[in-house]
């Protein structure tokens, strides 16, 4: 957990007034999550299609909450540009780093600890308190609702690929979706 509020320091500290937005701040906070992943032991492990599956599903969930929760009905495509399509795969990294990192090392450790409900609660609190910095403290009850969802996706398909598939494409949707 110390490894993890450093990450978040680092990205705060890079990032400064505009963390969320920066680029730099957000690829050194995923290398930094990824290298205390494999610095905990943390492999890739094989991929199934179910927990795909159950991912696409999740992030399906997210993404339709989202767009029922906004007040305008319509939707549009944000235009594509150099800065979007930058962005996207930068997101992507972001997410899969917190994934691993939050629902594969740290669930493991909490999970073995004191099971999957130990493990749920404190890997979906620390995942709103790390977004707290970059989103305010009025987003925590919907950062709350999403780690219990993608600890969820990590209870049910037994794997780290399903809440990391659902929070990319949850974040991808966020960016692209107006």
């Amino acid at each position: 957990m110390a490894g993890i509020a450093v990450a978040t320091g680092l990205r705060i500290a890079l990032g400064g007034p505009s963390t969320a937005a920066s680029m730099p701040a957000g690829v050194a906070f995923a290398l930094a999550l990824l290298a205390l992943a494999a610095g905990a032991g943390w492999r890739l492990g094989r991929p199934s299609l179910a927990a795909a599956g159950i991912g696409v599903a999740g992030g399906l969930v997210l993404v339709a909450a989202w767009l029922t929760a906004r007040t305008s009905a319509a939707v549009d495509l944000a235009p594509v540009n150099t800065a979007i399509a930058a962005w996207t795969p930068v997101v992507a990294l972001i997410a899969v780093a917190e994934e691993v990192m939050l629902r594969g090392v740290l669930f493991n450790a909490m999970r073995n600890w004191g099971g999957d409900g130990w493990a749920l609660a404190a890997t979906t609190v620390l995942f709103a308190a790390m977004h707290v910095p970059l989103y305010g403290v009025g987003a925590l009850p919907l950062d709350l609702a999403v780690g219990l969802l993608l600890g969820g996706l990590r209870i049910v398909s037994g794997s780290v690929l399903a809440p990391a598939i659902a929070h990319v494409l949850a974040d991808i949707a966020g960016g692209w979706l107006l």
